[in-house]
C-alpha cells in the first residue's frame, strides 16, 4: 500500500515561520541553571555528589566537621562499664566469681615469681612515679602544639578523676584485703592500677600523634599496666577482681579522653589546612 506524501510548506504558505531560538539555551552558562555544567537539583536540595554535599570554610575552602564517637568507641564503653557493673555485683553478693578470684589470688601470691621485681612492677602505680611520667607528657605536648591546650588540660583532669571515683566505692564497698594485710575494708577497687592505667594511657595518648612511635607507646603502656596488676596481686596488696575492676574504670575515663585528644587533633589540622 502506498503512502501519501505529507504536504510540503512553500516560501508562500501563512504558516512558514523562521526558526526560533530556544528560550533555554541563553542561559546555558549560568551556575545552577539545567545545562550550566553545575550539580543542581530541581527541588533545591544540595546534589548527592560529595563535592556538592561538602560545605565551605570561612575562606571558601572544603570545611571539616569534628569528630564524634563512633560505634567501636561506644561499643567498648558499653563492654566496659557492663564488666565493672558484674565484677562490683560478684564482689558485693559473694558470688561464686568473687570466690574464684580470691582462690586464683592466693596462687600467684604463693607462687614462685621473684618478689623484688613484683615489688617493682607494684611500685610503678605510685603517686611519686605516675604523676610525674604524665606531667612530662602534658609540658612536652604543650610546648608541640601551643597555644592548644585543651587535651592536656584533659589529660590532667582524668587523672583527677581517679580519686574521685575511686575512693567513694572503696568505702562503699568495704571489701577486706588478701591474708597478710591489716584486716581492714576498702581495697576494691585498687587505687594504684586506677592511676596506672590513666596515667600512663593518658601520656600515651598525648604523644602518639607527635612522635613516629605511636603503637609502640599504646604497646609499652600496656605492658607497664599488665606488669604493674600482676605485681600489686603478687606482693598480696589486692586481688584480681580488684585490679580488672579499676582497668575497666580506668579504661572508661580513657575513652572519654581519646575522643578529646582526637577532637584536638582534627582541629589544629584544620587550621593548618587554612593557613595553608
Amino acid at each position: 500500500m502506498r503512502e501519501t506524501p505529507r504536504p510540503q510548506g512553500t516560501a508562500g504558505d501563512s504558516g512558514a515561520e523562521p526558526p526560533q531560538p530556544r528560550s533555554g539555551r541563553a542561559l546555558a552558562h549560568t551556575v545552577g541553571v539545567p545545562g550550566s555544567g553545575e550539580p543542581h537539583r530541581s527541588d533545591g536540595r544540595p546534589p548527592q555528589t560529595p563535592r556538592g554535599a561538602r560545605h565551605t570554610g570561612p575562606i571558601g575552602r572544603p570545611g571539616t566537621t569534628p569528630p564524634v564517637p563512633g560505634r567501636p568507641t561506644l561499643l567498648l564503653a558499653t563492654v566496659l562499664a557492663a564488666l565493672f557493673a558484674l565484677f562490683t555485683w560478684q564482689v558485693v553478693t559473694d558470688g561464686p566469681l568473687r570466690r574464684l578470684d580470691e582462690r586464683v589470688g592466693n596462687a600467684i601470691r604463693t607462687g614462685g615469681f621473684p618478689r623484688g621485681l613484683a615489688e617493682f612492677f607494684a611500685d610503678l602505680g605510685n603517686i611519686a612515679v605516675a604523676v610525674p611520667v604524665l606531667g612530662a607528657a602534658v609540658l612536652w605536648t604543650t610546648l608541640k602544639t601551643r597555644p592548644a591546650w585543651v587535651p592536656q588540660l584533659a589529660a590532667a583532669l582524668a587523672l583527677a578523676a581517679v580519686p574521685a571515683l575511686v575512693v567513694p566505692l572503696k568505702a562503699l564497698i568495704d571489701r577486706p584485703g588478701p591474708p597478710g594485710m591489716d584486716g581492714s575494708g576498702g581495697f576494691y577497687p585498687s587505687g594504684h592500677a586506677a592511676t596506672t592505667i590513666v596515667a600512663y594511657g593518658a601520656a600515651a595518648l598525648l604523644l602518639r600523634t607527635h612522635t613516629r612511635f605511636g603503637r609502640r607507646l599504646i604497646a609499652a603502656c600496656a605492658l607497664v599496666v599488665a606488669t604493674n596488676g600482676f605485681g600489686l596481686v603478687r606482693q598480696g596488696y589486692h586481688w584480681p577482681l580488684d585490679v580488672l575492676a579499676s582497668w575497666c574504670l580506668g579504661g572508661l575515663i580513657l575513652t572519654a579522653l581519646a575522643f578529646v585528644v582526637r577532637n584536638g587533633h582534627a582541629e589544629r589540622a584544620g587550621r593548618r589546612a587554612v593557613r595553608e
